[in-house]
């Protein structure tokens, strides 16, 4: 599979949903399924998932389908999952924690190397093998540990200084839980999940 010289953000974000959707059929023991197939049992779109699959290269039988190992394998390494990528927990409250311990148990490319907040009655203790560090050293820790992306689980008043922060010391992604609309860097992909926004959309439909 072939990377194009720039993939939509549209289909980089139904790629993984395909692969999730592969890796079940992984584990019920499918070993070929169609764009039809896969529509139908997912609630996609056939015509869609062959127009993105399509962009990175032919592959696939005519009347047979895909092989799901083989197109699980080259998502994989499309999306860059058949690699570690390192990753650190700023804020260890209730969401961070909870965020840490499910990416150490459910998400093998991403590993918890990194664990910061600034209670003092979290600061020291222990996360699995991780201690937890304060904030303000998040200077000198990111560069010892190597990770690249990091998770901002921290109140809004706290979140830019913690982004500058990282980002200055050299994580490259950001995934920002914090209330707030950062003021971003334009070298480092920064993600935001506001979850007041996504009730508030939700309460608009139930007005009525």
């Amino acid at each position: 599979m072939s990377e194009p010289a720039e993939i939509s953000p549209l289909t980089l974000s139904r790629l993984p949903l395909y692969l999730r959707c592969l890796r079940q059929l992984q584990e019920k023991g499918t070993t070929h399924v169609s764009s039809s197939q896969l529509a139908q049992q997912f609630e996609l779109s056939a015509s869609l998932i062959r127009k993105d699959l399509a962009q990175f290269g032919e592959f696939g039988i005519r009347g047979t389908g895909y092989r799901v190992d083989e197109l699980v394998d080259r998502l994989n390494g499309l999306l860059g999952l058949d690699r570690i990528h390192k990753m650190a927990v700023v804020g260890m409250g209730s969401l961070g924690s909870a965020l840490a311990r499910y990416l150490s148990v459910n998400d093998r490319p991403f590993k918890i190397v990194a664990a910061f907040d600034v209670d003092g009655g979290r600061v020291g203790s222990k996360l699995g093998h991780l201690i937890v560090h304060h904030s303000r050293e998040i200077p000198e820790v990111i560069p010892e540990t190597g990770a690249r992306i990091a998770v901002l689980a921290v109140p809004a008043s706290a979140a830019q200084k913690c982004y500058e922060d990282l980002t200055d010391s050299g994580i490259e992604a950001v995934l920002n839980f914090a209330p707030i609309r950062l003021k971003r860097n334009p070298a480092v992909r920064t993600k935001s999940v506001d979850f007041q926004i996504y009730l508030e959309e939700l309460a608009y439909f139930l007005r009525s």
